[in-house]
């Protein structure tokens, strides 16, 4: 097998097409084979390879620099550059990243796992380039997805001002992680079907080039001609008026194809832009039948492609797309938001259920919350239905837009806290931080799936301005549904474990760890209040000042950064009210960015365990034996 003799991208110069396409087959099936075991990002990876082998082909990397828009099309780029051998720990604590990491290779030279970054980040690259007075090439490869981001359009707009040489691919699938909605989706779908532009366009140069000589006005007429027909056959010519040459469309799996028209952008001074068209999912019949089931698969079975899933209690996440259904049915001024998630954010049923009511606006989450805010203003309901990661995208539009118009918008914000294999960039651990400063806002997080449901109906029956809960990508507690979601009054919190020894104030997840920890504590004698402090903004003022007041030792304990977190809050509160004196351990995800691995190792790693909470508690303990290694 050619794969087994691959080292490294120099291993492929001497390769002939024929053995290049060989080596495409093969790493298919390495890919299949190995996620198969790991799961991962399996369609978006089949669909470039050919484009990845000419790329490493024809050009130098590092020295030459690849960037990999969000980077989940990355393993064939890891394959050729070293790291095939470790593909056995894609997604695992200590392994291989499932995005681009720069730790792991001088080959990755930009990561991100959030999309629409690559073109600014080429766009830096080229400067610096040119500014050292050096000549590498700087290649951006970016999803037609990715072009809706507003980030990439601004970076459009500055690389056509500059004019630096450098080359984009825009990789056009018709995907990202959903289908892509919009003008610029319907834009590239002209492109790619109008074929009379590409021939009349291919037999007016013909034509020219037979001409022996052509000067002064009639080559400035002939090229005034080829402008007049692009506006004639091909609307908008986007690119090109973005100060960008087009080349394209080219077959993203013909590699003699890919070959000759990467080596004609190489040529080309200034910026270029070469518009490939791949199969996302190609070589893998599962994956190209629904490559958007297959953008992020958990482990399966290669034969039928069955996905291997636990077995167990619902997600939050479909718990919330369930809830949100039976109060649309209620309420019509409910309508749901969100940027490219609608599986992700657990809404394709409700979007089968209220197509005229669901709303994806792309990969465009600033767009997302502005709109929200005036649908708001304007009488409805809506649910902007987002990761916590992605929301970040979006903060200046929720300070500015939302909460300082007090606009009634639900946030129902997924993947609040750990989200296991998909690492530091996709963790949900900062929005308490940058939320709950911003006024206006409430902010509220369940402690299992029953009270989620119950926090939506708090949502919807909210009038007063923006509101938001937050939940993890776990499973549910398996705690029975009520047949009826109940308001939960704002700003209180709930005793769900009594105890004299010390009171953990825990949110989320970390109540059930805290309950897990009170029963360790119980075999040395010793009960732990479990407070369920499942609104983080506004606080339970009254139970804070009644633990003050009665000198319980306190604990914080959230799934969240610690630095601005909900344990800051409390401490906030007991300052403001003359109880600084109030002694309180906040128990959080330190000061650092946590790795891919599972949730659990990420847990353990962040001390937000039983183990760790019951070893707090003891050393909280005055006058007595501290048997700290009994529980850790």
């Amino acid at each position: 097998m050619l794969l087994d003799k691959l080292n490294g991208p120099q291993d492929l110069k001497g390769l002939s097409v024929p053995e290049l396409e060989q080596l495409a087959g093969e790493i298919r099936e390495f890919l299949i084979q190995k996620l198969s075991v790991t799961g991962g990002h399996l369609a978006p990876n089949l669909g470039v390879v050919e484009l990845t082998l000419a790329l490493h082909y024809l050009f130098d990397s590092p020295t030459d620099k690849f960037i990999f828009d969000v980077g989940h099309q990355s393993y064939v780029h890891k394959i050729l550059t070293g790291r095939k051998d470790r593909f056995d720990t894609l997604r695992q604590q200590g392994g291989l990243c499932g995005f681009i990491k720069r730790a792991e290779s001088d080959h990755d030279v930009w990561e991100a796992g959030h999309s629409s970054t690559s073109l600014s980040a080429a766009m830096g690259m080229a400067l610096a380039r040119d500014f050292k007075g050096e000549s590498n090439k700087v290649v951006a490869v970016i999803g037609d997805g990715a072009l809706t981001g507003g980030m990439a359009l601004e970076a459009l707009n500055h690389i056509g001002h500059e004019k630096r040489d450098m080359i984009v691919i825009l990789n056009d699938n018709e995907m990202s992680i959903a289908p892509n909605v919009g003008a610029m989706h319907q834009y590239l779908g002209r492109i790619r079907t109008d074929r009379h532009y590409q021939k009349a366009k291919e037999d007016l140069q013909s034509l020219l080039q037979k001409v022996p000589a052509i000067g002064g006005k009639l080559a400035k007429t002939a090229e005034r001609f080829k402008d007049s027909l692009k506006y004639l056959l091909v609307s908008g010519i986007l690119f090109e008026q973005f100060g960008l040459h087009y080349i394209g469309p080219v077959d993203g799996h013909d590699l003699d194809g890919l070959l000759e028209t990467l080596q004609q952008a190489s040529n080309v001074q200034g910026p270029v832009l070469v518009h490939v068209v791949t199969v996302k999912g190609k070589g893998y019949k599962p994956a190209e039948a629904d490559s958007f089931k297959w953008h992020g698969a958990s482990p399966y079975k290669i034969e039928s492609g069955q996905m291997l899933k636990a077995v167990g209690p619902p997600m939050y996440t479909d718990v919330f797309g369930d809830a949100l259904i039976e109060l649309a049915e209620r309420d019509e001024r409910i309508v749901a938001v969100t940027p490219a998630m609608p599986a992700g954010s657990g809404l394709m049923k409700f979007a089968a259920r209220y197509p005229g009511r669901m709303i994806d606006v792309g990969i465009a989450e600033q767009h997302a919350a502005t709109m929200s805010a005036a649908l708001a203003m304007d009488g409805m309901k809506p649910v902007y239905a987002v990761y916590s990661t992605f929301l970040q995208r979006a903060y200046d539009q929720v300070v500015h837009d939302i909460c300082r118009h007090n606009a009634n918008v639900i946030f129902a914000i997924d993947r609040a806290g750990f989200v296991g294999p998909d690492g530091e960039t996709h963790h949900g651990v900062f929005d308490i931080p940058y939320l709950r400063h911003i006024p206006n806002i409430v902010l509220m997080m369940p402690k299992d799936e029953n009270e989620l449901r119950n926090m939506m109906q708090t949502a919807v029956d909210y009038n007063d301005g923006p509101i938001a809960v937050r939940y993890p990508r776990i499973s549910g507690r398996g705690v029975e549904l009520d047949s009826a979601m109940t308001p939960i009054p704002i700003g209180t919190w709930e005793v769900v474990r009594p105890g004299d020894t010390a009171a953990v104030l825990a949110v989320g997840p970390m109540v059930e760890v805290a309950e897990q920890a009170a029963d360790l504590l119980r075999r040395d004698g010793l009960s732990l209040r479990v407070v369920n402090a499942r609104f983080i903004k506004p606080l339970d003022g009254a139970m804070l000042d009644s633990l003050a007041d009665e000198g319980i030792p306190l604990l914080v304990m959230e799934e969240g950064a610690v630095m601005g977190g909900f344990g800051s809050a409390v401490q906030e509160h007991f300052a403001l009210t003359g109880r600084a004196g109030t002694r309180v351990s906040l128990i959080g995800i330190p000061d650092e960015f946590i790795e891919h691995a599972s949730i659990q190792e990420q847990r353990e790693a962040s001390g937000l365990t039983a183990q760790r909470l019951a070893a707090e508690v003891l050393a909280m303990q005055p006058m007595r034996k501290r048997a700290t290694n009994q529980h850790s």
